[in-house]
């Protein structure tokens, strides 16, 4: 998983602080963004789909996500209470996940978390750009709007998996 040995590179790059540092870090941003869709093709098309393969693609996604929102909210571009409802979808779909996981069932990636994925890279890749702050306001409120939209999706799909324990 090139992913997961590129996100400390990324944090390493923002951090260093030389003069174009945060293009270095966009470029490796966004490599760590594409080895997502490189990752997924070659397990599939060679059929090496694998249990930690699932479990750490979208680990690997969440933590690169979170890392570049948490420098933009330490850079000022990205108010903290975003930053909170990203971590907080990102744990109360993990949580439904492993409920689900217990009661023998599996939800798939719903389309409406990709979309959500590609959005937030998309917009902080965007981020590292010299942007009008109405370019970055836009930004964050479509961070925002598909974390919640996606968030409630799952729950609302799923539902019936909370009420498991009621039985």
């Amino acid at each position: 998983m090139v992913r997961v040995v590129l996100i400390p590179v990324f944090l390493l790059v923002l951090y260093i602080g030389f003069k174009y540092s945060h293009y270095a870090a966009m470029a490796v941003f966004v490599a760590a963004s594409l080895t997502d869709i490189a990752d997924g093709y070659i397990a599939r098309r060679n059929d090496q789909v694998t249990d930690f393969g699932k479990f750490m693609d979208p680990l690997a996604d969440k933590v690169l996500v979170v890392a570049a929102i948490l420098w933009f909210v330490e850079r000022g571009d990205i108010p903290a209470w975003v930053a909170l409802i990203v971590i907080i979808r990102e744990f109360m779909v993990t949580a439904l996940r492993l409920i689900a996981v217990d009661n023998g069932r599996v939800i798939a990636a719903a389309i409406s978390g990709k979309i959500k994925t590609i959005v937030s890279m998309v917009c902080l890749t965007a981020m590292f750009l010299p942007l009008k702050p109405w370019m970055i306001f836009a930004c964050v409120v479509l961070i925002t709007a598909t974390t919640l939209i996606s968030g409630v999706e799952y729950f609302i799909k799923n539902k019936d998996i909370l009420n498991y324990g009621n039985r």
